[in-house]
Parts: C-alpha cells; sequence; structure tokens
C-alpha cells in the first residue's frame, strides 16, 4: 500500500536548548510514516518508538505519538508549525537546526508563500528551484515571469525566474526570494543560496545550523 501524503506536519518541541522535529509524512497501512530531524521516512508501527518518538494510535491520516512525555495529534496534509531551535515558535525566529539524513542530505518542512514543500539544501544552487508541479501545487503564477533557458544533463529545458514572497522553515521567515521554476523534474525543492545566503551557515558532522544574518 502506498504512502498518501504529499504535504507534511512539523512539529517543533523543545528539549532543553535544542528542539526537536517531527513530520509526519504519510501513512502506510495502520504505520505512520515519521522523519524526525531531518531523517529518511521510517515506518513506525504502533507501540513502537523511533528516535523518542512513540506511535499510541493511527486511524486514517491522523497519528497519535508520545513525545518528550505528552501526547500529540499528527495529521497528514496539514502545513509545517514550527522548527528546531532556540526561539518560540510564529513568526520572527532566527535560527533554524539541521540534521542530515539519508546519504548525508538536509532535508526539511518548510513553506513557500504559506504553502507545504518538501526542501533539501543544495549550496551549489544560485536559487531556490522548484518543479513545475511544485510551483503549481503551492499556486505560483510562475509563467509571468522571466522566461529562461536551463541547461541540464538531458539537454536545454525551459524555465522562469521569478521573486518568492516568502520561504518559511519554522518559524524562520525569509521575504522576496528568488527562485527558478525548471520544467524538467525534481524530487524536492532545492533550497539555494538565495535564501541560504540570508544566513549564516555553520555544519559540525551531520548537524547544520542556520543562523539569520542581520
Amino acid at each position: 500500500m502506498k504512502a498518501v501524503a504529499l504535504l507534511f506536519t512539523l512539529l517543533a518541541l523543545g528539549l532543553g536548548a535544542v528542539a526537536q522535529t517531527v513530520a509526519l509524512s504519510g501513512m502506510l497501512g495502520g504505520k505512520a510514516l515519521l522523519m524526525v530531524d531531518g531523517s529518511a521516512p521510517k515506518t513506525v508501527a504502533v507501540g513502537e518508538t523511533y528516535k523518542g518518538v512513540k506511535i499510541i494510535s493511527t486511524q486514517g491520516d491522523l497519528a497519535v505519538m508520545e513525545i518528550a512525555g505528552k501526547r500529540h495529534n499528527l495529521r497528514v496534509g496539514e502545513a509545517p508549525s514550527s522548527v528546531g531551535g532556540t526561539s518560540n515558535a510564529g513568526e520572527g525566529g532566527t535560527k533554524v537546526v539541521l540534521s542530515a539524513g539519508s546519504g548525508g542530505h538536509f532535508f526539511t518542512q518548510g513553506q513557500i508563500n504559506g504553502r507545504a514543500v518538501q526542501l533539501v539544501v543544495d549550496t551549489g544552487a544560485s536559487m531556490v528551484s522548484l518543479s513545475v508541479a511544485d510551483a503549481e501545487r503551492v499556486g505560483l503564477n510562475y509563467k509571468t515571469g522571466q522566461a529562461i533557458q536551463m541547461s541540464t544533463a538531458n539537454g536545454v529545458i525551459p524555465g522562469w525566474r521569478l521573486k518568492l514572497a516568502s520561504v518559511r522553515i519554522g518559524d524562520v521567515v525569509v521575504y522576496d526570494v528568488d527562485a527558478i521554476v525548471s520544467s524538467g523534474a525534481m524530487s524536492y525543492v532545492l533550497l539555494g543560496n538565495s535564501f541560504l545566503g540570508r544566513f549564516q551557515m555553520t555544519r559540525t558532522n551531520d548537524q547544520m545550523v542556520l543562523e539569520k544574518r542581520y
């Protein structure tokens, strides 16, 4: 049975000075597909615990889980609400903490113009880059942007350059972000330097910290 989720729910939980990020990426039968601190999706059955997150029950697209001694209801399809860091939930955060997932890549859930997307950090990308499919899903009128030609391994393909009103990871929001919409297929939205350049980036082993520049 295939996972039904295309969107993600993200919950930030203060555990001392460090918060934990928990994403419900879908349901596989009666099991929850969890992403914890940017990990690859993990199938977790009722009663099992993964990285400190215990699944209490599942029903439809809803999972009840226990995290840090408290129960939380997470539903597939809700937009991300927050992310690990030192600031409180809401807007105006200044710090994002990411953990490396499968293959050493840094995945996270976020929002473009208030709509949920899955992001992967790509320091080799000059701008935030997304596919036509993702652009249409988040409601971008990308064809009003500047038409460009993009060189890929499969040849030259059309693309569009535009500005995103906002890119959000948890309570950290960046406005007026340059982006490219590609007509080629892409598995994730690339979090490129038009976003990353607004932050001081520090990497220690498998943890990346982004602190907003002023």
